[in-house]
């Protein structure tokens, strides 16, 4: 793991209805990911998972640790694994949660990077997610989204609790 100071994230987080996926595809710079989190026993310290990441074809694997600082702010290390690791540690997965799948879009907008999780338990609501500079930092949302609600900082919107309270067929 990564040694010194932690890097922060910065990122706040939103209900939205669910877009229309063709919109996003058709957004200039939108990049498609098919994600897979698992989350693994924790070490005391926050959560670790670990994640598979397929993009065009491509699959690159990710071990993470979060420890929250704030509502909006986290502490985290990340580092890309080999396969072999990744398949090593799915075996520290913690048996109360389940892995979820979910396909992420990261849609270029004024200066910012959102990033739209659509899960298959949900038919009518997603999440958007941007990362900050700064906790007080602006930034907008394209008009075509229609935000429900912010869900920064609420723990039933956390994925480590969506991996725990979703039925495992639903995921």
């Amino acid at each position: 793991m990564q040694k010194g100071p932690s890097p922060l994230e910065i990122e706040r987080k939103f209900l939205i209805r669910y877009p229309e996926v063709s919109w996003l595809a058709d957004r200039q710079g939108s990049r498609c990911a098919e994600l897979t989190q698992t989350y693994l026993r924790s070490d005391g310290h926050g959560s670790r998972r670990v994640r598979s990441w397929t993009e065009s074809g491509k699959t690159v694997w990710y071990e993470t640790s979060k420890r929250m600082v704030t509502d909006i702010t986290r502490e985290e290390i990340e580092r890309e694994i080999s396969e072999e690791e990744y398949l090593a540690l799915l075996k520290e997965a913690d048996p109360a949660r389940h892995p979820i799948r979910k396909t992420r879009w990261c849609l270029p907008y004024e200066g910012h990077t959102l990033e739209i999780d659509l899960y298959p338990f949900w038919e009518r609501q997603a999440v958007l997610e941007c990362e900050l500079e700064s906790e007080d930092e602006v930034f907008a949302v394209p008009p075509e989204l229609s935000i429900l609600r912010e869900v920064t900082g609420d723990p039933q919107y956390l994925n480590s609790s969506l991996a725990r309270t979703i039925p495992a067929e639903d995921l």
